[in-house]
């Protein structure tokens, strides 16, 4: 969700503010010299005079207390209410506050409602994140409990044949390929997440990779290939062996990388002859464990990490619209600033 902005107009830096106070506080003795300079100091009575002095000091002394509420602490203990509010509330109690005093604390207002939207996003990603790795955890688990106890309990007078002792077996094997799947797809996945050294690499640089790894797809580079882009060697592998993977599940021979570059980014299209993608799929393929080849396997996070990682790094991802066959994604990443 993003963060509710902050009505932008005119209003007094702190530095502002500060100074006006002092200048008030200095302006108090001057009166008090000239009040002692107007008026005799062994009159029995106060003077109008005198009385007007204090008034105006008590006044200016006033106005300075109402200008430091107003415009310091105030605002200040209305950010500290909002606070445990949000702590309480979620993101119901993420609006904006109704006076900031000076700029500073606008700006700083404005960074606390960035934060703690993000904060709470993140808890309810985590939240979500936790309930799916439970669900895709229980299914194999499930299933290699249960045959394992067809196998403990296996009858002595009614043994099961060869084939169904063989074919529970396969069950338990496959189900525990999934399962280190899926572990390795976690790994992943926490490892896009937090953001790797800086480092630099290239499309040519990823290729020879991808071809040792995928012999069957035909994977070339054209444009821009040796731009050199803000993506670690590691993270680079990961992202484009995702999408390989991707690709070759969903029966492409052919893996095309196209690289252009303007003065701060490259943009790399990355494009199939796979099945593509169905226009109702098109929002949800970014999302953890959505897959449509559940029953091949597929744990649905390849698109996910890719996505999460090109993030960390400044980058982005995004599925276009094709016409013919086949699946094409425009990557867009950071030039690697040239090293000193």
């Amino acid at each position: 969700m993003p963060a509710p902005k902050i009505r932008a107009k005119w209003r007094p830096p702190l530095a502002l503010i500060v100074y006006a106070v002092l200048l008030t506080v200095m302006a108090l003795p001057v009166l008090i010299v000239i009040w002692f300079r107007a008026t005799e100091a062994s009159a029995n009575r106060m003077e109008p005079v005198e009385i007007v002095a204090l008034v105006v000091v008590l006044i200016l002394t006033l106005g300075v207390a109402y200008v430091l509420t107003r415009t310091i602490t105030g605002p200040i203990d209305a950010l500290i209410a909002r606070t445990e509010e949000i702590a309480r509330g979620g993101k119901a109690a993420i609006r904006p506050l109704e006076s900031y005093g000076t700029r500073e604390i606008a700006v700083l207002s404005q960074s606390f409602l960035d934060l703690a939207g993000k904060l709470v996003d993140r808890t309810e990603y985590v939240r979500s994140f936790a309930a799916h790795v439970s669900h895709e955890l229980k299914s194999p688990l499930t299933a290699i409990r249960g045959a394992a106890e067809l196998l403990r309990d296996d009858d002595a007078e009614r043994p099961m044949t060869k084939a169904q002792r063989l074919h529970f077996l396969d069950n338990i094997v496959a189900d525990a390929v999934r399962l280190d799947a899926l572990l390795l797809r976690l790994r992943e996945l926490a490892q896009a997440e937090t953001p790797m050294a800086e480092g630099r690499s290239s499309v040519a640089s990823i290729i020879s990779p991808l071809r040792q790894r995928f012999p069957a797809l035909d994977i070339s580079g054209a444009g821009d290939a040796e731009t050199s882009i803000a993506l670690p060697q590691e993270a680079a592998v990961i992202v484009f062996a995702n999408l390989a993977d991707n690709a070759f599940r969903h029966g492409a021979t052919l893996l095309e990388f196209t690289v252009s570059a303007d003065t701060r980014s490259a943009f790399i299209l990355v494009r199939d002859d796979g099945s593509g993608i169905s226009q109702a799929n098109r929002d949800r393929i970014f999302q953890p464990f959505f897959s449509t080849r559940r029953e091949e396997g597929g744990t649905g996070m390849g698109l996910g990490i890719v996505h999460a990682m090109l993030s960390s790094h400044g980058g982005t991802i995004h599925l276009r619209q094709t016409t013919g066959a086949g699946a094409e994604f425009e990557i867009a990443i950071p030039l690697s600033s040239p090293r000193g």
